[in-house]
C-alpha cells in the first residue's frame, strides 16, 4: 500500500526511524533550482535501471514536484518489491510552503 503523506508527516516519522530514505525523482534542472538535503536523486526515467541505489529494506518516501510523478514512482517501486511506501503529497511545493519557507519555489 501507498501512502500519501504530508511533508511535516515526512518529517517527524524521519526523526523517529532514520532509516527512512527520500527519493527525489525530479529532473537535474528542478533539482538544481531547489533540492532537500539527504535525498537520493534518481530522475524518474532512471529509476527502473537504479534500483540497486536503494535499499528495500527501508521505509522509503518519493518526492516531485507536486506529487504526480512520484505517485507514479512509488507504484513502481511497491510493484518491486518495496514494502513501506509513501507519497509526499505535494511534493517539494508543499514542503516549501509548509515545511521549509526557506525553500525557493518554482
Amino acid at each position: 500500500m501507498i501512502e500519501d503523506i504530508a511533508p511535516a508527516e515526512f518529517a517527524r516519522r524521519k526523526e523517529i526511524d532514520s532509516r527512512w530514505q527520500l527519493v527525489d525523482v525530479r529532473e537535474r534542472w528542478e533539482v538544481e533550482t531547489v533540492a532537500i538535503a539527504g535525498t537520493v536523486f534518481i530522475p524518474m526515467a532512471e529509476i527502473p535501471e537504479r534500483l540497486a541505489d536503494l535499499d528495500k529494506s527501508c521505509p522509503t518516501a518519493v518526492l516531485c514536484h507536486s506529487g504526480v510523478r512520484s505517485r507514479r514512482v512509488a507504484e513502481f517501486l511497491l510493484a518491486a518489491g518495496f514494502t513501506e511506501i509513501a507519497n509526499i503529497a505535494g511534493g517539494i511545493d508543499a514542503w516549501a510552503q509548509d515545511l521549509d519557507k526557506t525553500l525557493q519555489r518554482y
